[in-house]
């Protein structure tokens, strides 16, 4: 299950944690990764040997670790107790970058393209939101489709009759009682949801692509000082890559199993994902001048909501740099990096 979401009490936890101090050269790496459906190839590279080999090549050590609380594995990351974490765009913003941890997005994984939705209970369009309820997880991903969805007609969340904070455990259940008129969640949630009678989907994230986007993320000073964690970690997924590109049965049936569906399911899943399985393809995504745009629209909104690091005075509290060396926010707090070194040294077979 994709539990992707921000919370606003981890935002403003990490701004005690103090950032780690600077990266010495190192052997042993840990780096951790929660179910969703972008990031089920990690668990496979843990399992399969495919981390080790490539680990094993630059005489390293780097363990996979699974945590089911998406917030906290994000949490301990930023509090140092990991080198990696697999994260949204969104939420590297608001937790370690805007809590102080220069942190950068070494693999550009996927994009949300119709995994996130809004859901209406009979018929109706965006426009009939307004004066309702709308339940989902308040300050995640979700949040953000709504705000975006909602801008698209004109509206904000003042024109509904508020936003229900609502567990992702809980979206289902709530969906079929009579007081839920409308939800925004996520995959297989959306599923489960659209297969019952009466339900319209109102907007998806396929309306908005490339915007809520799922990364591996690792600290900058750690990946500094040492290049081969990077290579490693690199090399083991396009690896991996490679093999769901290709429709490895085995390798797609254990990604499915261990993310709690069948085959079938995870395809379905995978078919709203823009998987990025050519390195080149990443590259290329991170390099287009939409991405700028995207995390300008992200940090407006995470600022809105009070969650864009402790005290932040503006929406350019923190600066997001890229690949072309240009920056948005703060060119002198520059605390999230899209970097696509070492996706290109992997498109160009160097790895």
């Amino acid at each position: 299950m994709d539990i992707r979401a921000t919370l606003l009490g981890a935002a403003a936890m990490v701004s005690v944690i103090a950032a780690p101090a600077f990266a010495q050269e190192k052997t042993e790496f840990k780096v951790a990764w929660s179910i969703y459906v972008g990031w089920m190839p990690w668990g496979y590279m843990e399992d399969s040997g495919i981390m080790d080999k490539w680990a094993d090549k630059y005489g390293i050590d780097v363990e996979i670790v699974q945590i089911n609380d998406y917030v906290e594995s994000i949490n301990q990351y930023t509090a140092g107790a990991f080198d990696g974490v697999s994260a949204t765009n969104m939420d590297t913003l608001s937790i370690p970058a805007g809590g102080g941890v220069d942190t950068t997005a070494l693999i550009v994984g996927d994009y949300s393209n119709g995994n996130d939705a809004v859901l209406l209970k009979g018929d109706g369009d965006l426009a009939s939101l307004a004066g309702k309820p709308v339940n989902l997880v308040e300050l995640s991903v979700s949040h953000y489709l709504l705000a975006r969805a909602l801008d698209s007609v004109g509206l904000q969340e003042a024109d509904l009759a508020g936003v229900v904070n609502t567990s992702d455990a809980d979206m289902i259940a709530a969906f079929a009682t009579d007081d839920v008129q409308a939800v925004v969640t996520w995959n297989p949630l959306v599923a489960e949801i659209m297969a019952m009678p009466g339900t319209t989907k109102l907007f998806d994230s396929a309306d908005i692509p490339g915007e809520i986007i799922d990364l591996m993320v690792v600290n900058t000073e750690t990946l500094k000082a040492n290049p081969n964690f990077g290579k490693a970690l690199v090399g083991a997924w396009y690896e991996t890559m490679a093999l769901m590109a290709a429709g490895d049965k085995a390798a797609l049936t254990e990604m499915a199993e261990s993310s709690g569906t069948d085959l079938d399911g995870y395809m379905a899943q995978l078919g709203s994902t823009e998987m990025f399985y050519d390195p080149a393809a990443a590259v290329a995504f991170a390099a287009d001048p939409a991405l700028p745009k995207t995390m300008v629209n992200v940090a407006e909104f995470l600022f809105d909501k009070g969650i864009l690091g402790e005290g932040a005075p503006s929406a350019d509290f923190v600066g997001v740099a890229y690949p072309d060396g240009t920056t948005t926010g703060d060119p002198a707090n520059v605390k999230f990096r899209f970097d696509t070194t070492y996706m290109q040294m992997a498109a160009d077979g160097t790895l």
